[in-house]
C-alpha cells in the first residue's frame, strides 16, 4: 500500500493538479465575499454569515467539482497507452491500487479545505468582523472533508470505468443538483453530495443532534465501503477498455 500511495504521489510531480486545487477555492471565496460585501446590511451575524456565503459557492458547486477533478486527473495516466494492462498485471493488489487513489485524492481534498479556511479567516479578518474566530467552522471544515471521501469513492469509481477526463466531472455536477434537492426534502442523509452539505453546515448552522450526528458518520462510511466494494470487484471481475 505504501508504495502504491507514493507511486500516485510520484504521478502528480510536476502536474498541474495544485493549480486546480488553489484555484476553485480561491474563486468561491471572493464570489462569497462579494455577496457578502454587497449584502452586509442583511447579514448582521458576523463570521457566521461570511461563512453561509463562502461555504454557499465552496461546498455546493466548487467542491465535488474538485473532488471529481482530481479522480479523473489519479486516474488519467492509466487510461493512456494500455497503461491499465500494466497496472492490473502488476504484483500489487486491486484493492491497493484502488485505495492508494482513494487515499491521495483524500489528501488532495484536504489540502484544498485547509487552504479554504485559511481564505475564510483571511476574509473574515479584512473585513473586521466582531468577535473571535469560530472554532466550530473548523469541526465544518473536517466534518465536511469525511463527506468527501465519500463522494470520491463514487466518484473514483467511476473514474476507473470511464475514458473520457470530463464525463465523470458532468456526473458529478448533476449530482449536486440532486443532493440539494435531497437535502431541501429531508433526506440528504442518503445521499454522498447532500452528506457534504450537511457535514459544512452550508444551509443551516443549527447544530447536529446525537442522533444525525451518528447517522452522518455511520452512513458516510457505509458509502465508502460499498462504492469501494464494487470499484474493486468489477477491477477484479471485468477487462477495463483501455486505447
Amino acid at each position: 500500500m505504501k508504495r502504491s500511495i507514493s507511486a500516485e504521489l510520484l504521478k502528480l510531480r510536476h502536474s498541474r493538479i495544485g493549480f486546480v486545487l488553489a484555484v476553485l477555492p480561491i474563486i468561491s471565496l471572493l464570489i462569497g465575499c462579494a455577496n457578502y460585501y454587497a449584502n452586509q446590511g442583511v447579514l448582521q451575524n458576523g463570521w457566521y454569515s461570511l461563512w453561509t456565503q463562502v461555504s454557499l459557492f465552496y461546498g455546493e458547486f466548487f467542491l465535488p467539482i474538485l473532488i471529481s477533478i482530481c479522480c479523473s486527473y489519479v486516474c488519467r495516466l492509466e487510461h493512456q497507452n494500455r497503461n491499465w494492462n500494466m497496472v492490473l498485471s502488476s504484483p500489487v493488489s486491486v484493492a491497493s491500487v484502488y485505495f492508494a487513489k482513494l487515499i491521495v485524492v483524500s489528501i488532495l481534498i484536504l489540502l484544498a479545505q485547509a487552504l479554504f479556511m485559511g481564505l475564510y479567516w483571511l476574509a473574515g479578518t479584512l473585513f473586521s468582523l466582531p468577535g473571535p474566530f469560530p472554532l466550530e467552522t473548523v469541526g465544518w471544515t473536517l466534518r465536511g472533508w469525511y463527506a468527501c471521501i465519500s463522494i470520491g469513492a463514487l466518484q473514483l469509481g467511476l473514474s476507473l470505468r470511464i475514458r473520457s477526463f470530463a464525463t465523470p466531472i458532468g456526473i458529478s455536477l448533476c449530482a449536486v443538483f440532486i443532493g440539494l434537492g435531497m437535502y431541501i426534502v429531508k433526506v440528504g442523509i442518503f445521499f454522498p453530495f447532500s452528506l457534504l452539505t450537511i457535514g459544512m453546515s452550508v444551509l443551516s448552522q443549527d447544530k447536529l443532534t446525537i442522533v444525525q450526528n451518528i447517522l452522518f458518520w455511520v452512513m458516510n462510511m457505509a458509502f465508502i465501503l460499498i462504492f469501494a466494494s464494487m470499484s474493486i470487484r468489477r477491477l477484479k471481475n471485468k477487462d477495463i477498455v483501455t486505447s
